[in-house]
C-alpha cells in the first residue's frame, strides 16, 4: 500500500473537501427565488452577515460555507454553488473593477416587518391575497400584521419596515365595495369610537401621521396601490372634508384649493378626482385614473432601469431582479402619472415599489 506524506495528501485533499463560501444564484438558474430571500433573511436573523452581489447574476447572494446552510438550501429547493475562497477573492475582484458595473453590499441586520392590513380586524379575503403578504409567507420571512389600533397605541416604532397596500387613508373605504366589506367598515368605524375620532376619515388621518413620523424616525416604508396615493391625499387635505355622504355630510366646495402640499411625502399639485365613485379613482396621481379596467387584464411590459450599482446603490438595490421585462399588472392605483405635475423634483426614497415576476406569478395563481 502506497503511504502518502502527510502534507502532500492535504493538498491533494483540500480542493475537493474544503468548501468554504456559498453562493446563492439570483439569476435564471435560480430554482427558487423567493426562498432564496428567505435564507438570507434566516441567516441575517441569526446575527450572520451576507453579501449581496448587486447586478452580478440578478443580485446574488455570497455567504460563508456551512453545512448547516447546505442542508437548507437543500429542503428549500433554493439553487447554491459552492466555491473555494480563491474564487471569491477573483470573483470580488472582477466585481469592483472600475468599468464593471457591480458592487458589493453586506448585509447586517435582519428587518422587523409589519404588515398594515385590515385581515387584523375582518375576514378582508382581498387584502388577504396581497401579493407581499404572499411573499412573505412563501419565503418564510417572519412578519407581524398590524392595523389601525396598533398604529394608535404607539406601536410602531417596534418596527423597522411597514408595507402598506390597498388601504385608503382618506377614509372612503376604498371609494367601492367590490373589496371592503361591511365587516371591514364597522371593525374601522368600531376603532375610530374607541379612540375618541368622530369620524373614519379623522382616525384614518391621525394614524397617516403617524407613519409620516414614523419614516422622519429612520423607518423604511413600502407602499403600493392605493396605499401610497391615499396616503400623500389625506396629509395634504388635513381639516378638509373631501368624503361625499360617506362620512354623513358633503364635500367641502373649496376642498381642492385648500390642499396643503407642503405635508406630503412624495407627491404635490394632484387633483381630486371627488365624484369618480365608479371608476374608484382617487386623484390625478393615478395613471389609469378615469379609465377603468378589470384587474389582471395588463398586456403591457416595462423594463427595469440598469441603475450603477457603484453611484446609485438604493436605485440598484430596488431593481435586482433575474427577469429584466416586467408584464405590468393594473390596481386600483396602478402607476403614478410622470406626465403630470404630480411629482416632488426630488422624489422620496419611502415609497418603494419592486415586484419580481415570481411575485406576480404567486399572485396570479392566487
Amino acid at each position: 500500500m502506497r503511504v502518502w506524506p502527510p502534507l502532500l495528501l492535504l493538498v491533494l485533499l483540500a480542493p475537493s473537501c474544503v468548501a468554504n463560501f456559498l453562493l446563492i444564484p439570483m439569476d435564471a438558474t435560480q430554482g427558487n427565488h423567493l426562498k432564496a430571500y428567505g435564507i438570507s433573511y434566516m441567516l441575517l436573523h441569526s446575527n450572520m452577515d451576507v453579501d449581496w452581489l448587486l447586478n452580478y447574476r440578478g443580485g446574488s447572494f455570497l455567504i460563508q460555507y456551512s453545512s448547516t446552510l447546505e442542508r437548507e438550501c437543500t429542503l428549500r429547493a433554493v439553487t447554491y454553488e459552492i466555491i473555494s475562497d480563491a474564487h471569491k477573492q477573483q470573483l470580488l475582484q472582477d466585481i469592483q473593477r472600475p468599468d464593471a458595473n457591480m458592487d458589493v453590499i453586506k448585509l447586517h441586520k435582519a428587518a422587523k416587518i409589519a404588515v398594515y392590513s385590515p385581515i387584523k380586524i375582518s375576514p378582508s379575503q382581498f387584502e388577504d391575497n396581497d401579493a407581499v403578504l404572499l411573499v412573505l409567507k412563501y419565503a418564510e420571512i417572519p412578519f407581524e400584521v398590524i392595523y389601525d389600533e396598533e398604529i394608535l397605541k404607539g406601536d410602531l416604532p417596534k418596527y423597522d419596515w411597514l408595507h402598506l397596500h390597498h388601504e385608503d387613508f382618506t377614509g372612503q373605504f376604498g371609494r367601492n365595495m367590490r373589496r371592503t366589506t361591511e365587516a371591514d367598515v364597522k371593525a374601522q368605524e368600531a376603532i375610530a369610537t374607541r379612540y375618541g375620532y368622530r369620524k373614519v376619515p379623522h382616525m384614518k388621518l391621525a394614524v397617516a401621521k403617524l407613519i409620516k413620523e414614523f419614516c422622519a424616525g429612520g423607518g423604511f416604508l413600502f407602499a403600493m396601490c392605493s396605499g401610497a396615493e391615499t396616503f400623500d391625499i389625506a396629509l395634504s387635505a388635513e381639516g378638509i372634508d373631501i368624503v361625499d355622504q360617506l362620512d354623513g355630510d358633503g364635500i367641502d366646495s373649496d376642498a381642492q384649493s385648500r390642499l396643503d402640499f407642503d405635508q406630503t411625502l412624495a407627491f404635490h399639485n394632484f387633483k381630486l378626482q371627488l365624484d369618480d365613485y365608479e371608476g374608484m379613482a382617487f386623484s390625478d396621481i393615478n395613471s389609469s385614473a378615469g379609465r377603468w379596467r378589470s384587474y389582471g387584464d395588463g398586456e403591457s411590459y416595462f423594463s427595469l432601469f440598469d441603475f450603477s450599482a457603484k453611484w446609485d446603490v438604493i436605485p440598484a438595490m430596488l431593481v435586482q431582479n433575474h427577469e429584466n421585462l416586467i408584464r405590468e399588472f393594473f390596481g386600483q392605483t396602478t402607476a403614478f402619472n410622470k406626465n403630470g405635475d404630480g411629482y416632488r423634483h426630488q422624489f422620496r426614497s419611502l415609497y418603494l415599489w419592486r415586484i419580481g415576476a415570481r411575485a406576480m406569478d404567486i399572485l396570479r395563481r392566487a
